[in-house]
């Protein structure tokens, strides 16, 4: 089946992108009991995270960097790196030491992403297929079942150093598949700035900060506001995120199965416009399964918005320039994960969680009425009568 051959191709980047989903399914699922351990409120909590956050910022600029020094161990290195930064949270029990933490974890994970969007990217050009969505789609997945499997831990008892252990032995096992090939073209330093398309890279950045910013505040928050604002319990809260994680799943894998001849710019419009829906009943829900329903349908629709922005930036540019564009967007993007837990935490520590959301879907639809449209003149200006695929 082609879908093996898609899996195979992109191996290395696929078990990049699981220990990435297994650990911040690990740190989501479990947010109340760690923001409870430190006993901070939310709009501390959020600078906490933006604090930590920092680290993932930072890492996914310096990514080409990094891979200059280690090479090819340099997204094993990463995922080393995030594990003990998870394992560190689970220890925590000061704001000082989380926050540390949450660098070192974001840091780690920073760089691993971005070398494994760049993976997906050099799978693309070597065979012609689509492979964003797939990549992306396994992370949610397997998000979606580590979520699931930390609600149950909870319930059976077990605390945030057992369950993010557990997390660690999982990501080593998965590094044995995360050695990168050598790849010399990424190494010419002088690629990150000659003939370099700013104005495009940074605009598909901005696309990917939005869809992010989306997915950021329903599975960092899901989890408190279904304990908090209509009165769950640990396994119920865990099921916001995977449920989130669970319609991320569904569009990406099937926007890669039946979705890969849609066009790109009208795929991310209509896919803005259901996840601000989405994040809108998440928000004003009366009670438990509608919050669920809310979230299902927002991650349905932020699921294909990033990687489809990632995967244009990637085929956008030169090969030479394709870790250093990818880099810079991703950089841009992710910085979402940083920026939603202060924006939700504050507004939410003003206005309450479900005002929280309500700013959210609110971004959501701003980016298809006006992100996106901007983009897509962007990108036919820099490449007239060029067809950028799916």
């Amino acid at each position: 089946m082609r879908i093996w051959d898609d899996l195979y191709a992109s191996r290395r980047a696929l078990a990049g992108f699981v220990v990435i989903g297994l650990g911040w399914a690990s740190f989501s699922a479990q947010m109340p009991v760690v923001k409870a351990q430190v006993g901070v409120s939310d709009g501390f909590w959020g600078t906490l995270v933006l604090m930590g956050s920092t680290g993932a910022l930072m890492a996914m600029w310096l990514a080409p960097l990094v891979y200059r020094l280690l090479g090819t161990w340099a997204m094993i290195a990463g995922a080393a790196v995030m594990a003990g930064g998870f394992i560190l949270v689970g220890v925590a029990q000061s704001p000082v030491v989380l926050g540390l933490a949450l660098f070192l974890a974001a840091g780690g994970s920073g760089v691993a992403d971005v070398l494994a969007n760049s993976e997906v990217s050099e799978a693309e050009a070597e065979t012609g297929r689509s492979l964003m969505n797939l990549n992306h789609g396994c992370f949610s997945l397997f998000y979606a079942i580590a979520a699931v499997c930390v609600g149950g831990a909870r319930e059976a008892g077990l605390g945030p150093v057992a369950i993010f252990a557990g997390t660690a032995a999982a990501i080593a096992v998965l590094m044995i598949w995360m050695k990168l090939p050598d790849r010399p073209e990424h190494e010419d330093e002088r690629a990150e700035a000659a003939g370099m398309p700013y104005g495009l890279v940074w605009v598909g950045g901005l696309v990917v900060l939005a869809a992010f910013l989306g997915e950021a505040a329903s599975e960092g928050w899901s989890a408190l506001h279904v304990e908090r604002t209509l009165g769950g319990g640990p396994a119920e809260g865990a099921m916001g995120p995977a449920l989130l994680a669970t319609g991320m799943a569904v569009g990406r894998l099937g926007g890669h199965i039946i979705g890969a001849g849609w066009p790109p710019i009208r795929t991310m419009v209509i896919a803005s416009c259901i996840a601000g829906a989405g994040l809108a009943l998440s928000g004003i829900a009366p009670d438990i399964p509608v919050a669920y329903a809310g979230f299902l349908l927002g991650g349905l629709g932020v699921s294909v918005v990033g990687p489809l922005a990632l995967g244009l930036v990637g085929q956008a540019v030169p090969p030479r320039l394709r870790l250093a564009a990818i880099s810079q967007a991703a950089a841009l993007g992710y910085a979402a994960f940083f920026l939603g837990p202060v924006m939700m935490g504050y507004v939410a520590e003003g206005f309450g969680l479900r005002v929280s959301f309500y700013v959210i879907a609110t971004i959501m639809f701003a980016v298809a009425a006006v992100l996106v449209p901007l983009w897509a003149r962007l990108l036919a200006g820099q490449y007239p009568g060029r067809h950028l695929r799916s």
